[in-house]
């Protein structure tokens, strides 16, 4: 079952609860109550992802620089025994 999936069933399980409730402002208040976090997984995915790339714009530009090539280089050439 996928994480969306899941949240829905779970939501799906406080609707059905909160229906057997007495009065309609109960049954929305339960229902509040029992599915507040049903999209945050999305959203901490959201952050992630921006992170994420973020991190690799900050690689790109230290690795363009000439002193990192250099160092790489050097690297390389070491462990190739050149």
């Amino acid at each position: 079952m996928t994480h969306h999936a899941a949240g829905t069933a779970r939501v799906r399980r406080a609707w059905q609860r909160t229906v057997a409730s007495s009065s309609l402002p109960q049954r929305l208040r339960g229902l509040n109550d029992r599915a507040g976090d049903a999209g945050m997984a999305t959203a901490e995915y959201a952050i992630a992802t921006l992170a994420a790339v973020g991190f690799a714009g900050v690689l790109v530009v230290v690795l363009k620089g000439s002193e990192v090539k250099g160092l790489l280089t050097g690297i390389v050439r070491q462990a190739l025994g050149a």
